[in-house]
């Protein structure tokens, strides 16, 4: 039975109190508008968790992923075990791992920027008003950033299913998979640092090279147009692995790459 898109996400465990989830793209977390009543992660895990909402339970969403960003989701299902996580999160007593497919072939195979960034609309004129920019006036902000594999294509071939009229990818096109681990949490911290590095995001509708696209899907949706520049209908960012660390006990989640990513990526 097909229950709808609140409901399309794994368990990947749960206790008395919490659970954690596999989030699939493009499922948002929270609705923002009025049309997205019934149609968000929170809407699936009030269903979920009805039970325990009537008996004095609560859903506090941890680490809130972009609707584009699939993977680990964690989630406290009662105000201890918000507050304890919360405490975990300001103390850096979580780490979050994440894979990204970029463009291109760093030099490096392990880097750790340290790159402030802002808002880029605080400093110099911006379209968008939610794109962020490196910039010495920025907050703090650090990532560890490690190759796991690089692949190049050297032959023209199908965009997978995601245009009834698929493009052909570029002969000897570059690739990366990323493995990226944010020490801080800034909003769109990884995308911007990769963006910074010269290494853009594949299907990155702000920082993947070209900003229009953001505008022209805003304007238009998904079109053979974008399939042809992004490659791929959402950002190429998975979280992977979510860890804590406090003075109770270490406990770790991870979520398979995503089924759209991995096929994006050859044997």
């Amino acid at each position: 039975m097909n229950f709808g898109p609140a409901y399309d996400f794994t368990i990947l465990d749960e206790t008395e109190d919490w659970l954690v989830v596999d989030k699939p793209a493009p499922l948002q977390i929270h609705p923002s508008k009025p049309a997205d009543a019934g149609l968000t992660l929170w809407d699936g895990l009030c269903a979920l968790l009805g039970y325990e909402l009537a008996n004095g339970g609560q859903i506090s969403i941890l680490n809130r992923l972009d609707r584009e960003t699939s993977g680990v989701v964690l989630i406290a299902k009662n105000g201890p075990t918000a507050r304890r996580f919360g405490k975990a999160m300001m103390r850096r007593q979580i780490h979050k791992t994440y894979f990204a497919i970029v463009r291109g072939w760093p030099e490096w195979e392990s880097t750790t920027l340290d790159a402030p960034i802002l808002r880029q609309g605080d400093v110099m004129p911006s379209e968008i008003w939610v794109k962020q920019m490196v910039h010495e006036n920025g907050a703090p902000c650090v990532t560890d950033f490690r190759v796991l594999k690089k692949w190049s294509q050297e032959i023209s071939f199908p965009l997978l299913h995601y245009s009834t009229a698929p493009s052909l990818l570029p002969a000897a096109a570059r690739f990366s998979l990323i493995e990226a681990r944010p020490r801080t949490g800034r909003m769109h911290q990884i995308r911007v640092h990769l963006h910074h590095l010269g290494l853009p995001m594949v299907g990155d509708k702000i920082y993947g090279g070209d900003e229009s696209c953001y505008l022209e899907f805003i304007e238009t949706g998904w079109t053979d147009s974008l399939a042809a520049k992004l490659l791929l209908p959402r950002q190429a960012l998975h979280s992977c692995r979510l860890e804590v660390a406090d003075e109770y006990e270490k406990l770790a989640w991870e979520a398979p790459l995503a089924t759209d990513l991995a096929k994006f990526i050859p044997d």
